[in-house]
């Protein structure tokens, strides 16, 4: 299924950010937890060649990124919040890589909607680089986007379906714990 949506603003004032940080396992099981989104969807953003599968994701050849597209209502959370969450829960100062997944499809990605989300997240970029808040340079793509394709069945809702395997123990738990820690009012009562 590709979903090519462009518009941010929608019949029911909901927005989209398209975004990759690594493994969307990871993502999807941290912006699951934000107060004001409503949906989340795994897929691969970026990339040339059309409807591709994870395993051709994988070679790194079809240029794509794990990315999610998160539905969020703006009265509730802004788009600059995602991005907050966004630059704090992952490291955006690693090519193409987050720890141990290595490759093209991990690399850190904003794909700007329009121009208002260019705008903010070139000037959340900048203001982190000002601040020095990581000892390297900041690499995250800030690029237009141009297409989605959504991931296999089996990718959507990983963390929940699999919480005791080894990578959620490992990868995902510690992720998921800062978003906790950091922004613990930011988060659904649910999941507190």
């Amino acid at each position: 299924m590709n979903n090519n949506n462009t518009n941010t603003n929608n019949n029911n004032k909901t927005e989209i950010a398209t975004l990759a940080n690594g493994c969307f396992w990871c993502t999807e099981a941290i912006f699951e937890r934000v107060k004001g989104v409503k949906s989340i969807i795994p897929g691969y953003a970026g990339g040339t060649v059309k409807n591709p599968s994870y395993d051709e994701v994988c070679t790194g050849e079809t240029g794509h990124a794990e990315s999610i597209q998160i539905e969020f209502d703006p009265k509730v959370t802004s788009f600059e919040k995602i991005l907050d969450i966004f630059w704090h829960t992952h490291d955006p100062t690693t090519l193409n890589r987050q720890g141990n997944d290595v490759g093209t499809q991990y690399r850190s990605a904003i794909f700007y909607h329009d121009k208002t989300q260019k705008e903010i997240a070139e000037r959340s970029r900048n203001e982190l680089e000002k601040e020095n808040v990581y000892n390297d340079s900041i690499v995250t793509e800030i690029t237009p986007f141009k297409n989605f394709y959504v991931a296999e069945d089996y990718h959507k809702n990983y963390y929940e379906k699999h919480h005791d395997a080894p990578y959620c123990n490992f990868v995902i738990d510690p992720k998921v714990r800062k978003l906790l820690e950091k922004y613990g009012n930011d988060v659904k009562q649910e999941f507190k």
